[in-house]
């Protein structure tokens, strides 16, 4: 059980990050739906489940070291140049949205700073930045006990506030919110949610593979998952009923209402934004590196990937590239948390819906 928890931890500690604990994803996928919104997080909770169960199966079954190997299972490897490419595209689009989440992770970092303390964000980011690539030369291991030891208190501390928003919500006010508030399309933008976090949890999930010992095991970790995303999304949801002004101007939506709720909570929820980006940042980058470096050099990767789970020393490429990402990521974040978020996390869906599909019909 000890093992199934870790992966859960890691694959938790990837989803609830500056978009999800600041309320900003729910805004945009779910709570802008209304009553149709809590249908849509049951929908993409139980849908990432699968994803999650059917993706692990396949890493464990076919032995899948980098992104590139995963891709392969899907579409098998032929002489055609064309097809080969195309395959190679697929892999580049995943590596620049892992990257460019990676980055948004950054920029929330800066944006609780400017928000809640009034530090220029530039100087959030550049912490953020540097704290991740400390992670990064730790290997692996590093990663996993980050996220065994931040996200169980995380995952706590947003109960608590649930439980707090509970006893203090308006029973009526609620009521007329989900009535007035009703769209058709909340399950297309549940899907797309799905698909984009799917995206950014297979790479994340490969990296995994030496954790992973049995079927029974990966049914579990699904299992698990599923439930704690359902109830820490309908927390969220619950929190964002009780924004008293308009929303839209709000970058992080649920750090306002937990503030007006109470300093001591407000301090501890601000906790958990730091602690949620940190855990998904560090996740992150690490898939990226290593599918990056593992594609670089392909007759190497096995050794890399050893390496990285043994703590050892990485070679020169894994840390090149960590140092280039790193300061690009401060570069990137001035464009803003929010305006990354609403813009680029769409687009990622609609892209991620092909790998969706093709995850779910895998005969495996």
């Amino acid at each position: 059980m000890k093992k199934i928890l870790k992966i859960v931890f890691v694959i938790i500690g990837t989803l609830i990050g500056a978009g999800f604990a600041s309320g900003q994803e729910m805004y945009i996928f779910f709570f802008s739906y209304g009553k149709e919104g809590l249908i849509g997080i049951i929908v993409s909770s139980i849908l990432i489940g699968i994803i999650i169960n059917k993706s692990l199966y396949i890493v464990h079954k076919y032995k899948i070291k980098t992104y590139k190997q995963y891709l392969e299972v899907f579409f098998k490897a032929k002489s055609d140049e064309k097809y080969f490419n195309f395959k190679n595209i697929i892999n580049i689009i995943i590596n620049i949205f892992i990257f460019v989440t990676f980055c948004i992770m950054i920029a929330g970092f800066g944006a609780y700073f400017e928000q809640q303390i009034g530090i220029n964000k530039i100087i959030g980011s550049i912490i953020l930045s540097s704290l991740s690539f400390i992670i990064f030369m730790k290997s692996i291991k590093g990663v996993v006990k980050v996220n065994e030891i931040l996200v169980p208190i995380l995952i706590i501390f947003i109960i608590i506030v649930g439980l707090v928003t509970l006893i203090n919500i308006d029973l009526k006010n609620f009521g007329d919110y989900l009535i007035n508030t009703n769209k058709s399309n909340s399950i297309l933008s549940a899907i797309l949610y799905s698909s984009y976090n799917s995206i950014l949890l297979i790479p994340v999930l490969i990296t995994l593979r030496d954790y992973i010992t049995n079927k029974k095991q990966i049914k579990k970790i699904s299992i698990i998952t599923t439930v704690i995303i359902i109830v820490l999304s309908s927390i969220i949801f619950l929190l964002l009923t009780k924004v008293d002004v308009d929303i839209t101007k709000l970058q992080m939506p649920a750090v306002y209402v937990v503030n007006n709720m109470s300093k001591i909570l407000g301090y501890g929820y601000g906790f958990i934004i730091l602690g949620s980006i940190f855990t998904t940042s560090v996740s992150l980058g690490t898939s990226f590196l290593q599918n990056v470096t593992n594609n670089k050099e392909t007759q190497k990767s096995e050794k890399i990937y050893k390496k990285s789970i043994k703590g050892e020393k990485h070679n020169k490429s894994y840390t090149q590239i960590a140092v280039i990402m790193c300061i690009t990521s401060v570069i990137i974040s001035k464009f803003g948390f929010s305006n990354l978020i609403n813009v680029l996390y769409p687009i990622f869906g609609y892209l991620g819906l092909l790998q969706i599909l093709a995850n779910i019909l895998k005969k495996t």
